[in-house]
């Protein structure tokens, strides 16, 4: 592999990538946090109690999109960025629209 496809190869490649690993393991840990409140419904448990289960699942997830957005920000944004052109705009304003995504939730 050539230095252009191996640039290419990188650039194609999630800015995720590198940690992949650990948030699929987030994930893991927040399917678990929603099988856990599942649990708590089937059990009638009391209402703040469930509550407080899907607050911390919800901040988990946050912490999670926080990460990602770090993540695509410091990779496919910068290489955006730094190959000018069109292509950088279209991704700030991609960026744009998920962190208003985000602040909506």
């Amino acid at each position: 592999m050539d230095q252009q496809e191996q640039a290419e190869a990188e650039q194609a490649s999630p800015g995720y990538h590198e940690g992949k690993d650990a948030v699929l393991k987030r994930l893991r840990r927040i399917e678990g946090q929603v099988r856990g409140l599942q649990r708590l419904v089937e059990e009638d448990q009391y209402c703040i109690d469930v509550l407080t289960q899907v607050a911390a699942t919800t901040k988990a997830l946050q912490a999670v999109a926080m990460q990602l957005l770090e993540d695509h920000l410091g990779h496919c944004v910068q290489d955006a960025i730094t190959a000018g052109g069109d292509e950088a705009q279209d991704k700030v304003a991609e960026a744009t629209r998920a962190i208003a995504r985000l602040l909506r939730t």
